[in-house]
């Protein structure tokens, strides 16, 4: 019985803790605004970045760029091999964790936002109006681009 109890305790101590704890570990980057941490689905909590086949349009060349593509290798960069740690606020209607994650003591939501590769997602949350205020003032990202809000680019596909 005490072997048992003992490998129950370790294994409940070693793995992620969530619901509204932090989850901690090194991330895979799924897209712009979603990582995957210990095999769980994670969406940043108010941000909304290009889904990764959106396409923009670069302002000064006229050139299509993958500006999803873009928005995930940059979140991949900056989280790199470090350990992410997020604090759990509930679950997205796919059941992907909602949550605010930070790396080396930053707000990665803020970071895609004032990098201009993720928006604001005023429909939930008001957070990261003045980061992307800057991004957009600065022209940096999206920004320097012709481009489609992420959630309008996705109500057009659901629309064909």
């Amino acid at each position: 019985m005490i072997p048992i109890l003992v490998f129950w305790l370790v294994a409940c101590l070693s793995g992620p803790v969530i619901g509204g704890e932090e989850l901690a570990g090194r991330a895979s980057v799924i897209d712009g605004d979603t990582i995957e941490i210990h095999g769980m689905r994670i969406r940043l909590e108010g941000i909304d970045a290009p889904e990764s086949r959106q396409i923009c349009t670069e302002r000064e060349t006229g050139e299509p760029i993958r500006c999803g593509q873009k928005a995930a290798f940059f979140l991949a960069d900056m989280l790199g091999e470090h350990t992410v740690a997020c604090i759990e606020n509930g679950r997205d209607r796919y059941q992907r964790i909602l949550a605010h994650c930070q790396v080396d003591g930053e707000d990665v939501g803020a970071a895609m936002v004032r990098a201009g590769w993720a928006l604001a997602f005023v429909r939930y949350s008001r957070e990261y109006e003045a980061q992307e205020v800057e991004a957009k003032a600065s022209g940096t990202g999206v920004w320097a681009t012709e481009f489609v809000a992420p959630w309008e680019w996705r109500a057009a596909r659901r629309a064909k």
